[in-house]
Formats: structure tokens, sequence, C-alpha cells
């Protein structure tokens, strides 16, 4: 019996989503997501200078650093917005087995905020930024037999 898998490759800005439907088949991309907020720098981000901070020891002050920064935080949400897309995918039964090529940055971000039964259909996961490659380029990072990881 044929699976569908979807393969996600994504770095902080943009992702594609491929989907295999033949163990040893080609990709067929379906979607592309990009989130240019991700690609911005911090600069750019934010429009005023960071707070001041006084020294409690003495006179002088610093500047006060965000906890999260603004690139981190449209990372964030970027993961987030995949994250629900995948959990309605799985809702919908687009898909069976689920592969994450990421950055590695990336991917932890992603892997967060994934809810449990989709965290449950990953079969792969890659730590490398390959979105600007090729279908078939990614399929060679990819096991010859896509199946033979999936419960059946």
């Amino acid at each position: 019996m044929n699976k569908t898998v979807w393969i996600v490759v994504a770095n902080r800005g943009v992702a594609r989503l491929f989907q295999a439907r033949q163990p040893t088949g080609p990709l067929e991309e379906l979607d592309a997501f990009i989130h240019p907020e991700a690609r911005l720098h911090e600069q750019d981000l934010v429009s005023d200078r960071p707070g001041r901070g006084f020294d409690r020891s003495g006179p002088g002050s610093h500047a006060e650093e965000p906890d999260t920064t603004m690139v981190e935080l449209e990372t964030s949400n970027f993961a987030l917005e995949l994250s629900r897309f995948l959990l309605k995918g799985r809702t919908d039964g687009r898909f069976d087995g689920l592969m994450l090529i990421a950055a590695p940055a990336f991917l932890g971000s992603l892997r967060e905020r994934l809810d449990g039964p989709t965290k449950g259909r990953i079969m792969l996961e890659v730590a490398k930024n390959l979105v600007h490659l090729d279908a078939a380029s990614v399929r060679s990072y990819l096991p010859d037999r896509l199946y033979s990881a999936v419960a059946g």
C-alpha cells in the first residue's frame, strides 16, 4: 500500500513542501511559504534604539538588551505558522509520514511547536539548509526507500 510522505525543507524565512507517494519515487513540490520578516536584520525590524538601564552600583547607564530579538521572534512566528499548517494536514489525513529538513536552529524551533501526534509522524530529521535545492537534489538527501521507517 502506498503512503503519502510530506517532506518539509525550511530555514527561518522560507519553507518548501514536497510530497512522495511511492517509496522510491520522485518528490513533487506542493507548496512554498515565505516569511520575509525572519530574513530581515534586527535594525530593519526595530525602529528605535534600545532602552537605557542604570547600574545599581553607581553612576552610569547601559543599553538594555531584549530577552528575545525581533529576528528570533519572527523565526518563532514562522515555525508556529508551519506547525499549524502541518497540524491541519495531519488532521485532514493528507500525509502518513513526515520528514523535516531544516537549518539547525530552525529545525529546533519547528520541532518545539509541533503537537505530539504530528511529532509522532516524523520519520526523519536532517539538520541542513537545503531550501535552495531542486526536488531531485533534495531527494538525494533522503533514504532510497522512504517507507521503511513508517510503521504499517
